[in-house]
């Protein structure tokens, strides 16, 4: 039976509860790409219908997450007490499916999914969140990158004025030069789709998604916004949508040349202030 926890969000928000139904349905797939026991944990404790926002689960976002799972399990590899600073978190559960039992981890999201948050993952002893946007560099206060320092947006950018990503990104590296990102980007043709209204249901609106990058643009946006210097500070991974009616568009793009960088991307970067500065 589901308990009396009943999510109030709206808005972007709200599309914490459409990553974390996805990734429960994968997670209890004898085929799925996740295993992600946590996330069946919280799905099941919610009181919220799923299927009526959002309409028959896939697995586009446990395949992103498992994406960001191996980066940070690589980053984690060079740097096994570093810092996690994951921004805009949601009630995504990656602090659990790769703790190595040495590094820490900072939960950044809005106050009201932070309480939400609290009641399925507390803080412990190396695990802290803060409340507020990941816009608020509040979060960036205490920070010490001695051991290492790699920041963690996903499923978070695209729904921010691409204005106020570059000065996140500059303000990061230049407090905390050196250190590494890793984030998602979605294509223009879908970002113009979500601008123009996208029904996911009848009944659930995808919000509006500002910032959307096709993937030959990265490297030279960073360029141009001052916060990589060489090419080999920016690495493009991609992941395939596993099935369904995503894994068919997906599929078409990944096999016509021309259209390939047209798709879902995961990046990663080595963040380094202008050389002006």
């Amino acid at each position: 039976m589901k308990s009396s926890i009943a999510p109030q969000l709206t808005g972007v928000p709200e599309t914490l509860l459409w990553t974390l139904y996805n990734r429960a349905a994968e997670a209890r797939r004898p085929d799925g790409v996740l295993s992600d026991p946590h996330s069946v944990r919280i799905h099941d404790a919610l009181d919220y219908d799923y299927a009526r926002s959002f309409g028959k689960a896939d697995g586009t976002h446990a395949a992103r997450a498992k994406l960001f799972d191996r980066l940070v399990r690589d980053w984690l590899q060079r740097h096994p007490r570093g810092l996690v600073v994951s921004l805009g978190e949601g009630l995504e559960t990656q602090a659990l499916r790769v703790d190595n039992g040495e590094m820490q981890w900072l939960s950044v999201d809005l106050p009201e999914v932070i309480a939400l948050r609290e009641r399925f993952i507390p803080t412990a002893e190396r695990r802290r969140h803060f409340a507020g946007s990941a816009l608020d560099r509040g979060w960036m206060d205490g920070i010490e990158t001695a051991p290492g320092l790699c920041i963690v947006a996903q499923g978070l950018f695209m729904y921010l004025p691409e204005e106020e990503i570059r000065r996140l990104l500059l303000d990061i590296a230049i407090r905390f030069p050196g250190s590494e990102i890793i984030f998602d980007t979605i294509p223009r043709w879908f970002s113009h789709l979500t601008l123009r209204g996208l029904q996911r249901t009848r009944h659930y609106r995808i919000p509006e998604m500002p910032w959307g990058i096709d993937q030959q643009e990265i490297l030279p946006t960073l360029r141009r916004w001052g916060v990589i210097r060489d090419r080999d500070e920016v690495k493009v991974a991609t992941y395939r949508i596993p099935r369904g009616f995503g894994w068919l568009i997906d599929t078409i793009l990944y096999f016509l040349p021309p259209l390939r960088p047209k798709r879902q991307a995961v990046i990663w970067a080595r963040l380094r202030p202008p050389a002006a500065l």
